[in-house]
């Protein structure tokens, strides 16, 4: 009988080679609890933009406003025909001004709800409008009859709740009046409104506009043009913009809030910082070409400026939340790049590290994300990303310093760790270089993994003179 023993054939009982397959597994697996982290983070976050709405809302939420324009009731009657009986219909006929101009100066401050801060404002508006009606109704439907006599001027804002005054207007040099709900329209839902994140919070939606109004009165509409003017005081809260409501229309939004981000439909075309302290000061023009909307319509008309809207958001820069989720995208990364280390001091010393080690060293670093969200909800991502990252680089020096029962090594951990939680600040940082500098990094980590184990004896078999290899 052939000898058993001879046919078996050698297998590395401490290969080094299948110790690394085994160290990238348990990097891929730590990213489970990882996962959990950025689950938590979500449910922060939609905590916080909960209370923003709620806060946000008493105060009047994302403000969007619609300068003077004219609504005129008219009937239309379409004549019996093919054995279907005269139908007679009611509408309201939109005219928009000549030219429009609109100006928004902001105050603005932080609200606080337990660990949350929503940025608010108080908006101080004036509005003017010059209109020609010499040919006005020239394009409604042919057989349509317009009720002058019923003509509304109509002023609209999305946040009714915000109104710190009355709206008012005055028509053609005469005392300014105090607007009413309107009768011919009571409420205006815009459409194609831009609602990102970074403009509109997601809760509010496409805003619907509450519409004011006062009588056009006799006004002489052969009499050439004719101006309005008003003014209203609104709060609200991250966000306020205004529709361009006229043929051509000029907008300036201006305030002391010093992180705006522009938007709606047009980027203004001039913008500067306050003249006196932090601020902006922002302008738009926007022509009737630019405009898409007809000089006159009906109310489709009106929802259609949606897509014109001339806006500023007021950024929170100190949101901890966006910066701690960019951070956990890189989690698996970094993970993996201290188990690397962690594998090379184990080749280059002799001393074997059990996987639970590592486990323990993983349970390290996404802890480490753990205290990054909770102190950053109280100081900020800086102060906490250099709190967290100092107890956790300690931490795992000082456990290397333990395993491989060296000093010099905790030392030499200590300075690559450092290092590498440097590298991530780095990252957070860096946003528009943040992919490029992180392939970068994790390619070179690689290459001094090549480098450093260049000699090991991957397989673990016999008779190499690397005594390095031993696992």
């Amino acid at each position: 009988m052939a000898d058993t023993n001879a046919l078996k054939l050698p297998f590395p009982r401490r290969s080094l080679g299948l110790k690394l397959l085994l160290v990238c597994a348990l990097a891929l697996l730590m990213s489970i609890p990882a996962l959990m982290v950025f689950g938590l983070l979500i449910d922060r976050s939609n905590r916080a933009e909960a209370v923003a709405t709620e806060v946000g809302g008493l105060m009047g939420g994302p403000q969007t406003f619609l300068g003077p324009v004219i609504a005129v009731p008219y009937t239309l009657t379409r004549a019996a025909e093919a054995g279907q009986p005269a139908t007679t219909t009611q509408s309201v006929w939109i005219v928009y001004p000549e030219a429009g101009q609109m100006t928004v100066g902001t105050d603005s401050e932080v609200r606080k709800r337990s660990l949350f801060r929503v940025p608010v404002y108080d908006a101080n508006l004036t509005y003017a409008a010059t209109f020609d009606l010499a040919d006005a109704g020239d394009e409604a439907p042919a057989g349509a009859v317009l009720d002058w006599s019923r003509a509304e001027l109509i002023v609209g804002a999305s946040g009714v709740r915000g109104a710190r005054s009355d709206l008012t207007l005055a028509i053609g040099g005469a005392d300014p009046v105090a607007l009413e709900p309107a009768n011919l329209l009571s409420t205006l839902t815009l459409e194609n409104a831009n609602t990102d994140y970074s403009e509109r919070n997601a809760h509010y939606g496409n805003p619907q506009l509450g519409l004011f109004s006062t009588p056009l009165g006799e006004v002489d509409r052969t009499g050439g043009p004719f101006e309005v003017q008003g003014q209203a005081r609104f709060s609200g809260a991250q966000r306020i913009g205004v529709l361009a409501f006229a043929r051509t229309t000029a907008a300036r939004i201006s305030g002391d809030w010093p992180d705006p981000s522009y938007g709606g439909g047009f980027l203004p075309e001039a913008q500067q910082p306050a003249a006196n302290g932090p601020g902006f000061d922002a302008q738009w023009s926007v022509p009737y070409v630019a405009r898409g909307v007809p000089s006159e319509g009906g109310t489709d008309t009106l929802a259609r400026l949606g897509s014109t809207e001339l806006a500023v958001s007021f950024v929170e820069p100190a949101n901890p939340y966006q910066s701690v989720s960019r951070s956990l995208k890189y989690a698996p990364m970094f993970i993996g790049l201290v188990f690397l280390a962690y594998f090379l001091f184990e080749t280059t010393t002799g001393k074997r590290v059990h996987p639970a080690q590592y486990v323990l060293v993983g349970l390290a670093q996404v802890i480490f994300y753990m205290l990054l969200l909770s102190i950053a909800e109280h100081t900020g991502f800086d102060i906490a990303f250099g709190i967290a990252a100092t107890a956790t680089v300690a931490l795992i020096s000082a456990y290397a310093g333990w395993t491989f029962k060296s000093r010099a090594q905790g030392i030499r951990a200590l300075v690559a760790f450092a290092f590498l939680y440097g590298l991530i600040y780095i990252l957070m940082r860096l946003e528009d270089y943040a992919l490029l500098v992180g392939a970068l990094a994790s390619f070179a980590a690689i290459a001094a993994v090549m480098w450093f184990t260049r000699n090991v004896d991957w397989y673990g078999g016999k008779g190499n003179g690397d005594t390095s290899a031993a696992a």
